[in-house]
Parts: C-alpha cells; sequence; structure tokens
C-alpha cells in the first residue's frame, strides 16, 4: 500500500520510515482536523496527500474525518487517494466533526460548505470524487462553477432519488420509509444495529461492530432524518446534459441499493462520459 504524506507539517520520520510502521502511526495520529467557515457553520476538513492535482471526495450517508483512518478497510482507501492527489475531504454539515444543525440542508447549501473548504484549502480548481448522495452533489456543483472543476468521478451516482414515471429506478415513498426506519435502528440495540448494517452491506462480525460504533460517533438519528429528508428531493437530472467536464462513472453490475440502469442513464446523458462497470 503507497505512504499517505501530508505534505506540509508532515509527521515522516527523519530519513523515511517503513511503510508499516508508518501505516500503524498514521492510523493512531491521523492527520490534523481543520475547520472551514460557511455561512455561521463550521465545517470540518482534512487534506493530506502532495499530488500533483487536488481531489475533493463528496462523502455519502454518515462520516467522520478522523475515525475514518480507524476503519483499516476505509482508511487504505483514502491512502490510495492521497498517494497521487492532494486530498480534501470534509464532514457534511450535522456529521461528524462539522457542526450540528437544525433542518435538512440542501445541495446547494452543501455546494457553498464544498467551496468554503476548498477556500479554506487554497484550492481554485479540482476534480470531484462523489459517492451515492454525494455523486449528486457533485454533479450539481460541476455544472454550477465548471471553472472550479478538472474533472468528476461518479461512484454509484443516482441523480434523482424517488420514483417518477419517466425514472423508474427510483425509490417508493413505502421503500423510503422502511429504509429509514433501517437507518435509525443503528442508533438502537447494537444487534439491531449490526443486523441493519448487514442488510445493507455485507460485512464480517469484526468489522460490523466497528462501521455501528463509527456511524453512532458520526451522526445521531436527528440527523439521519435530516439527511433523508433532503436525500429524498434530490432530482439533478436536467444539469446532467450541462456537464463539461471529463467524468467518469463507477457503478457495480450487482448494486442491490442503486440498479446498473442508473449508471448507465447517467454515463449516456452526459456528454463524453465514461461508464467502468465492476464486477459484484
Amino acid at each position: 500500500m503507497p505512504e499517505p504524506s501530508t505534505g506540509a507539517g508532515s509527521r515522516r520520520q527523519p530519513g523515511g520510515a517503513r511503510p508499516s510502521f508508518w501505516w500503524r502511526l498514521w492510523c493512531v495520529e491521523g492527520p490534523e482536523t481543520r475547520y472551514a467557515k460557511s455561512d455561521n457553520v463550521w465545517i470540518a476538513y482534512q487534506v493530506v496527500g502532495d499530488g500533483p492535482f487536488d481531489l475533493v471526495f463528496i462523502p455519502p450517508f454518515l462520516t467522520h474525518v478522523e475515525l475514518d483512518w480507524k476503519l483499516p478497510s476505509w482508511a487504505s482507501a483514502l491512502a490510495r487517494f492521497a498517494s497521487f492527489s492532494r486530498l480534501i475531504r470534509f464532514d457534511k454539515r450535522g456529521t461528524g466533526m462539522s457542526d450540528r444543525v437544525s433542518g435538512a440542508p440542501t445541495l446547494e447549501t452543501r455546494m457553498d460548505d464544498a467551496r468554503a473548504v476548498m477556500d479554506a484549502a487554497g484550492s481554485s480548481r479540482a476534480a470531484f470524487f462523489g459517492s451515492s448522495e454525494g455523486a449528486a452533489m457533485s454533479l450539481l456543483f460541476a455544472a454550477t462553477y465548471p471553472e472550479r472543476t478538472a474533472a468528476l468521478v461518479l461512484r454509484s451516482p443516482y441523480p434523482r432519488t424517488m420514483w417518477a414515471p419517466d425514472y423508474p429506478w427510483g425509490r417508493s415513498e413505502e421503500v423510503y420509509r422502511h429504509e429509514l426506519e433501517r437507518d435509525l435502528l443503528l442508533f438502537g440495540r447494537r444487534d439491531q444495529a449490526e443486523e441493519a448494517l448487514r442488510s445493507r452491506v455485507q460485512f464480517e462480525d469484526a468489522e460490523a461492530q466497528q462501521w455501528v460504533e463509527y456511524h453512532r460517533w458520526s451522526g445521531s438519528p436527528g440527523a439521519v432524518e435530516a439527511l433523508a429528508l433532503m436525500n429524498r428531493d434530490i432530482d439533478v437530472r436536467n444539469v446532467l446534459p450541462a456537464i463539461r467536464v471529463p467524468t467518469l462513472v463507477l457503478h457495480a453490475t450487482d448494486d442491490t441499493i442503486v440498479p446498473i440502469d442508473v449508471a448507465r442513464y447517467v454515463a449516456e446523458t452526459i456528454p463524453g462520459a465514461r461508464l467502468v462497470e465492476l464486477a459484484g
């Protein structure tokens, strides 16, 4: 696994360090968390790596910029990103180490938060990696601020959440309520929380326990309800033809949450987009 770098202020040992030692040290200490002011809300962010271009990661669901480094599978992925870029990450308002807020922030508000983090990190233009709901915000950002968007990578994107006559892959009201009830179980009894988590992703027992703790630290039942309320109204289909930056769509063929046909629709609608279908 490549050795992550923090650029200025790095804690590298003089003369370098063995990757295994560095990785253990990194997981314990992690990079520095900073804060950017967006309106009256403080947004927690981190900058990792000193690669030739900036990469802004737009997260899905609940995140915690510091606890990310405690989960081996997630930390490994972040380290790989940081090995070839200057990786900029942040917790959405209401989650992780960012300020708690009332109500449901819109995608436009989240765009303002992303711009505030980019400004604080000294990034005038960056590639965006948007995952799940983060892909919708990345699409809207690229269409609104093309001068600040170098490229898009969309992982399991969905441009609309709910079913519509011209969007047959969306959720029904009943399914969406059921999924919210399942997500709220993450904050109930631990056996129920682990069962709810496994209904979304296959985990080994120890890893499932780690991810339950991660979600409990990253948000609250109220935060999950607010996110669900905001995500329910996502519909950025109208901006897809307006995207004018290189776009890569990544999607698993057997995805049980977002059908592969959604990724095909996104890739076909964005001019020049490329779709890579991942097995599994």
